[in-house]
């Protein structure tokens, strides 16, 4: 693939982790406003080069750097702001979405220990989530939220309450709204914990593991919606506003659309495990309503999936069967990987779709790199950089290769082939000198018509270090 080189631009710096970057247009306004959600909770915007406060909902997000019932987790986190969307009609309206990770529902977290599938311990390979109300790590809530006309942000209505096992794999940028259908869409991960311990990705009946559409033009209020884990567990209202795009997720780092001709292609990362981290493309897909799937649960019999996407986790980790890395006793420079959920790769072998492209943990040629964790997944249709127009950009947190310190992020792209096979990819080459200091790639951006790229940068994977993010646009 063409080698690519770009600039990186600081456009502001000095601020907290950034989840979300994505523009919009405020009502009253003239031009595109960029947008950038932090972890810690606020909303930041630019305009004319200054930035400027939109919201600030700190105190509603919970106890960041803590993992399970207020121990601390060394800083590191994968709660708190994580999703940021507008109204496709935010100019006339003032509506938009958040999702975020509430404020004193710490829990204990879904299991006692850390948890690894044995292929040899069966138990290990069936564990169940039991006492689901009083064994969960947090919970996440998706709110809708208006620009009242003094120009005050306000909550209008409570979505989903969602009860979480552990505390990471909650996605990121997990909020997009479809160009195609007009709902908003949410990109929720397995629950967390690795391995996917109650393998909740594949079980249609849990909201985890899933892309959700959500029909916001249906207005259905419904006062303190109930705290859930699974559809059949939320009131028919609600259960009517929900479509199910796709399964077998681990974690995700939100949906971007590229349109081409009268379709959209969808795209959509898949954060790897031991392995591989893979990227996912699709136009058509059949989505199943969220009453269907009760019925089906509560009448026992399977739903036709035929057009429904299943990107094949836990089973499959993008293109490998899910692997258990050991070390071997004779040569500790050799790992051994063995299937664990050998049972569930044969069985969603077929009914899986294959990655556009992965990229892997441990990659010795010259012109890769090792990766760590796809952190953002952003089509380019942009002009400027005209070797990248029409392609998809990602980004990766950090290069794992062990020699490199400080940590350095990592900017690639890759192409849909036109015989549909799984894709090369290129890695994008940026001449910004970072010092000395780590620079984790967090976040990738786009404005509303992808014609330019943001990247979010943060100096620690801690987000209770705090005023170490930089945001650039990405230039020729």
């Amino acid at each position: 693939m063409e080698k690519v080189k770009v600039r990186l631009q600081p456009i502001v710096s000095r601020i907290n982790l950034p989840t979300v970057l994505k523009t919009a247009v405020l009502p009253g306004d003239s031009k595109e406003a960029l947008f950038i959600a932090t972890q810690v909770g606020e909303i930041f915007y630019i305009r004319d080069g200054s930035l400027r406060t939109f919201l600030d909902i700190r105190p509603r997000i919970i106890k960041l750097g803590t993992s399970e019932a207020g121990v601390s987790g060394g800083g590191y986190d994968e709660r708190g702001l994580l999703g940021l969307a507008f109204h496709p009609e935010f100019y006339y309206n003032g509506l938009f979405y958040l999702h975020y990770s509430v404020a004193g529902t710490q829990g204990p977290g879904a299991l006692p220990e850390s948890f690894s599938p044995n292929p040899c311990d069966p138990k290990t390979l069936n564990r169940r989530w039991i006492n689901r109300e009083t064994q969960y790590n947090h919970i996440d809530t998706v709110e809708e939220w208006i620009l009242s006309l003094n120009g005050q942000p306000q909550k209008r209505r409570t979505l989903l309450n969602l009860r979480r096992p552990f505390f990471n794999h909650n996605g990121v940028n997990s909020l997009n709204f479809s160009p195609e259908t007009g709902k908003l869409i949410l990109t929720t991960g397995d629950g967390g914990a690795g391995y996917d311990p109650f393998n909740l990705s594949q079980n249609d009946i849990e909201i985890a593991g899933k892309i959700i559409e959500i029909d916001v033009a249906k207005n259905t209020f419904i006062q303190n919606p109930p705290i859930v884990t699974r559809f059949h567990e939320l009131p028919v209202p609600i259960q009517e506003t929900l479509t199910v795009i796709a399964k077998g997720v681990r974690n995700i780092p939100g949906i971007s659309f590229q349109r081409y001709s009268n379709h959209y292609i969808k795209y959509a990362g898949n954060v790897g495990q031991d392995l591989v981290e893979s990227i996912f493309s699709f136009v058509h897909y059949k989505p199943i309503p969220v009453t269907h799937l009760v019925h089906a649960y509560l009448m026992k019999y399977e739903t036709d999936q035929e057009g429904f996407i299943n990107f094949g986790w836990r089973g499959w980790e993008g293109i490998f069967p899910t692997s258990i890395i050991g070390g071997c006793s004779e040569n500790s420079s050799l790992d051994e990987k063995i299937a664990a959920y050998y049972n569930e790769a044969i069985k969603t072998s077929v009914k899986r779709i294959q990655p556009l492209t992965s990229y892997f943990h441990k990659d010795q040629r010259p012109d890769k790199f090792g990766g760590t964790a796809l952190t953002g997944v952003q089509a380019y249709m942009g002009n400027r950089i005209s070797s990248l127009t029409g392609s998809v950009v990602f980004t990766d947190l950090a290069r794992k290769e062990e020699s490199r310190s400080p940590a350095k992020g990592v900017l690639a792209y890759t192409r849909i082939r036109t015989d549909c096979k799984l894709n090369d990819f290129s890695v994008i080459q940026t001449d910004y000198h970072f010092g000395s200091g780590s620079a984790y790639y967090v976040s990738l951006g786009t404005n509303l018509n992808q014609s330019t790229l943001y990247l979010g940068v943060y100096g620690s994977m801690k987000v209770t270090d705090f005023n170490q993010g930089t945001i650039f646009e990405i230039i020729p």
